[in-house]
């Protein structure tokens, strides 16, 4: 891309034109900070179900107990030392209350006896009454206001499955949108719809209602992760895209643990919900305040309004630069003849080179998504404390971000994205032969694959912003996030099948991780590269590519032919002469 700023007609490329308005100024701070302002909402979104769809300790409600003596009413049922009528009224599983079944007559037998062997006492019936579910962690989720417990408990998984879809389905929508009518305004709609439907399913009368809201908050918030991270990347130099991932990763690290306060302060399932959602109203009057993607108002032809963008950003970072937009629009013109078209997702298909970056970066969104929500979304499953274990998966983010980005930051992203997937796939592997009894260190090694996967998300990111160029970058992180929300939806899936055998979720976590690890090998490195703008750049640049290797590769054969002759001619002097 050329572009012209001055009186003398200097011709420029994108990347000076952004360096002489300021590559890493006042505005580039500000601009980052709007950004990471709204993403620490984000874990609110993706992981409040953690919390808000918590299955408390419960068992069936028995009427009869309601009348049973004051002394006894005083008794806390979760109190083990005194659990006398609760024995007679239900049978007990692994020293508590059967969650779902209690006895047709009270077996006053059982108040002489600790027998607690279910085959030998009376007539067994579901919980016809309700249940009562202890509320010393959490004082009401969906799951106690709809009792989504034994036959119904499918219910709680689905609702985070219809979440994962409307992701999906974000992804495909509102990525797609965002080519056709800008980063900016489908990141405001996006927050305004975060805000809207986060607070519906707060006050959901019923859980078809709460689900279908919660389909619409998915949907929403692919749009705002999608298009605030390429909002802030395609306003990044080259030397800073690094700086700003990290910043972006960050932030989402930290809402991680500002969600874990919010969820011990506020226990009450919907009053958390809405303290995670209303804040996006504010969050679409500050976003007013961003600037558009230059880059993509130029794809667009809309050459005023990105001229008004450059001296926008100028002006904000005290630069004195004149901007000629005749010249501008002309040299631009040249460059983006044949590029005026909105590219769909099959574009991304239609050549050998695009294709195999394509399904590469497609099973690394997956795998990443995969394994991370698997741990992400089964905190209750560890056995620890919930609240201190999403600190915990909080914390561990920032020393695997940060070296993380530093990795592809000085050794490349193509070694930074397979080392954190393949560290991810031996922690699962690790999992596998530990005992469920130890939870402890299962927790510990739990945080520390959620790390480096966190880790993995934050690279693919970038190295997706990277890989493709800004005429269908949007399409491209769209799509691949769509993969990973695919990833998302069949995790919970996952979970389930230690049912049948317990590690075969370990084992499947470590064997998507370890083949997505070695699949990103067969990328291309894009450090210190420049963005492709458009199909055209990024051909070139493979062109070049091929043509440095061949040149390394004939120079490294004569060197090696050299050497040879070399330690020939040591050990054979005639053969010197001869020749």
């Amino acid at each position: 891309m050329r572009c012209t700023i001055n009186s003398h007609e200097q011709v420029m490329s994108f990347a000076d034109l952004l360096n002489s308005v300021g590559e890493a100024g006042r505005f580039q701070v500000i601009h980052v900070i709007l950004l990471v302002l709204a993403k620490l909402l984000f874990p609110g979104h993706n992981l409040i179900q953690n919390f808000s769809a918590a299955t408390p300790r419960h068992h069936c409600r028995v009427p009869w107990l309601e009348n049973a003596s004051l002394e006894a009413q005083r008794d806390s049922p979760w109190n083990l030392s005194n659990t006398t009528l609760l024995r007679v009224a239900m049978p007990w599983e692994e020293n508590s209350p059967s969650r779902c079944s209690r006895y047709v007559r009270p077996q006053w037998q059982l108040m002489y006896n600790n027998s607690t062997d279910l085959s030998n006492h009376g007539e067994i019936e579901g919980c016809l009454d309700g249940w009562e579910f202890d509320t010393s962690m959490f004082s009401s989720t969906i799951v106690t206001e709809w009792d989504l417990v034994c036959e119904e408990k499918v219910m709680k998984q689905m609702a985070q499955s219809v979440y994962m879809a409307g992701l999906l389905v974000g992804a495909i929508i509102l990525g797609g949108l965002a080519d056709k009518f800008g980063r900016r305004t489908i990141l405001l709609i996006s927050y305004l719809g975060l805000a809207v439907s986060g607070c519906c399913a707060a006050f959901a009368p019923s859980m078809a209602v709460y689900t279908a809201a919660r389909f619409f908050d998915g949907m929403f918030m692919s749009g705002a992760a999608l298009n605030s991270f390429s909002l802030g990347l395609e306003w990044m130099s080259v030397k800073n895209r690094v700086l700003y991932s990290l910043a972006s990763g960050c932030a989402y690290t930290t809402g991680q643990i500002i969600l874990a306060g919010f969820a011990y302060a506020i226990r009450d399932w919907r009053y958390l919900q809405l303290a995670v959602s209303a804040p996006f109203f504010l969050i679409v009057f500050i976003g007013m305040l961003h600037v558009e993607s230059a880059r993509w108002l130029i794809f667009k032809g809309r050459y005023d309004d990105a001229l008004k963008c450059f001296k926008k950003v100028a002006r904000i970072n005290g630069k004195r630069v004149v901007l000629n937009m005749e010249i501008l629009k002309r040299d631009l013109e040249d460059d983006f003849v044949g590029e005026t078209k909105t590219y769909t997702i099959f574009d991304l298909v239609r050549t050998a080179t695009l294709r195999k970056r394509t399904f590469t970066i497609f099973f690394i969104w997956f795998a990443t998504a995969f394994s991370y929500y698997g741990l992400a979304l089964n905190l209750q499953g560890f056995k620890v404390n919930i609240y201190l274990l999403m600190v915990l998966f909080g914390l561990v983010d920032y020393p695997s971000k940060f070296a993380g980005l530093l990795t592809a930051n000085y050794i490349g992203r193509r070694a930074a994205q397979m080392a954190s997937l393949s560290l991810a796939g031996f922690t699962s592997v690790a999992l596998i032969f530990i005992s469920e009894d130890m939870a402890i260190l299962r927790a510990s090694l739990a945080v520390l694959g959620k790390g480096f996967l966190g880790c993995a998300f934050n690279i693919v990111y970038l190295f997706t912003g990277e890989l493709f160029p800004t005429v269908m970058r949007q399409t491209s992180v769209g799509a691949g996030s769509t993969m990973a929300r695919v990833g998302a939806m069949l995790a919970p899936l996952v979970i389930h099948s230690g049912e049948i055998y317990p590690v075969l979720p370990q084992i499947i976590y470590a064997v998507v991780c370890l083949c997505a690890g070695l699949v990103a090998l067969m990328l291309p490195e894009t450090r210190n590269t420049n963005l492709p703008d458009t199909v055209d750049d990024l051909l070139q640049q493979q062109k070049r590519r091929k043509e440095q290797q061949m040149k390394s590769q004939s120079i490294s054969d004569e060197r090696e032919n050299s050497t040879s002759l070399e330690v020939l001619a040591t050990a054979r002097p005639d053969v010197t002469s001869a020749q």
